[in-house]
């Protein structure tokens, strides 16, 4: 007997120790100290985990052994559950990703440490998902391929158009710069609910911090706002980091978009606003900027204390809440 019961203990041991170190990379401090690619990679243990520390439960367990329907049922979920983690987190990307067969076919840099990034036009049809949202990308350029970064799609996708814009903030950012036409691409999502699916129509406020304009910008192309229903508000440190000029020029020209970019460095107490701005008010300028902001669906991406800060103001300029839609830059 106790031949046969080591092995399963020593399995629940390990599932055990892999969930107990999810859990401690998961506090936020432990979290500053990890770069996003090692961060997730230790997640993807929590499978793992669960795998190896389940079956000892179903093995002895009172409740789980006690009839035979008991036994092939909890086996039966068991079985169920790790083939839907295997058929959705395995095989239907690598079934995706072996029908698209993505490529990068250009790499353009659109400002300092900014760069986009389009994959084979041909062979991304069907893979575009939904304007606002983000997929884990692993470009086969060599050492570092295996580890995944989520980047937002900056430009809508149009059957077959797919495009992403990175800023180089650390070590898996930094190579996209380096990429060259002809890279293999591998991609899992789309994730992300920063979409239009709820959007009614009316006026529509964009609110981008730095990078987190990508997405707002997809979704500028996609919403069916009429001529002088949109506004983005866009905030960055320097005039030198504003991106996608020509673009924007050709929403406020062709579509009505007014764009308003709000220059400076942060203030030094919680704002969304630039510090020559702080002392106005979040809401009050908000309402100033958009007078039709309380009848608005408002759209925020961002860091993750900014975008609450704008938040707050949208709320206390009478957004109603399920107007109100948020994508973190954070993890």
């Amino acid at each position: 007997m106790m031949s046969v019961e080591l092995p399963r203990m020593l399995l629940a041991v390990a599932g055990t120790l892999a969930l107990v170190m999810v859990v401690v990379t998961s506090i936020r401090a432990a979290r500053r100290r990890l770069r996003y690619e090692s961060w997730h990679l230790l997640h993807l243990y929590a499978y793992l985990g669960v795998g190896l520390a389940l079956p000892h439960q179903l093995w002895t367990g009172s409740d789980f052994v006690g009839s035979t329907a008991a036994t092939v049922y909890w086996w039966t979920l068991y079985g169920l559950s790790a083939g839907a983690v295997l058929v959705y987190r395995v095989g239907l990307p690598a079934w995706r990703n072996w029908r698209h067969r993505l490529v990068v076919t250009r790499v353009v840099p659109e400002g300092p440490g900014l760069t986009s990034v389009l994959p084979d036009r041909g062979t991304a049809r069907g893979a575009a998902g939904t304007a606002g949202q983000f997929f884990q990308w692993r470009f086969l350029d060599g050492p570092g391929w295996s580890r995944a970064n989520p980047y937002s799609l900056s430009a809508t996708p149009h059957g077959d158009q797919l495009r992403i814009t990175v800023k180089n903030l650390g070590d898996g950012s930094s190579r996209v710069a380096g990429l060259r036409p002809g890279t293999r691409v591998l991609v899992e999502g789309p994730y992300g609910k920063l979409t239009g699916e709820h959007y009614t129509g009316g006026p529509v406020v964009l609110v981008a911090c730095g990078i987190g304009v990508t997405p707002l910008l997809s979704l500028l192309g996609e919403l069916p706002y009429q001529p002088g229903e949109a506004t983005l508000i866009y905030r960055v440190r320097t005039e030198a980091e504003l991106a996608f000029r020509s673009e924007l020029e050709w929403f406020a020209r062709h579509r009505g978009v007014r764009v308003v970019t709000l220059l400076g460095p942060r203030a030094d107490h919680p704002s969304w606003l630039p510090a020559d701005l702080a002392g106005h008010g979040g809401a009050a300028t908000l309402r100033q900027i958009v007078p039709q902001v309380a009848a608005s669906h408002l759209y925020v991406c961002g860091p993750e204390a900014w975008a609450e800060s704008v938040r707050g103001a949208a709320l206390e300029a009478g957004v109603a809440a399920d107007r109100l839609h948020t994508e973190l830059f954070s993890w």
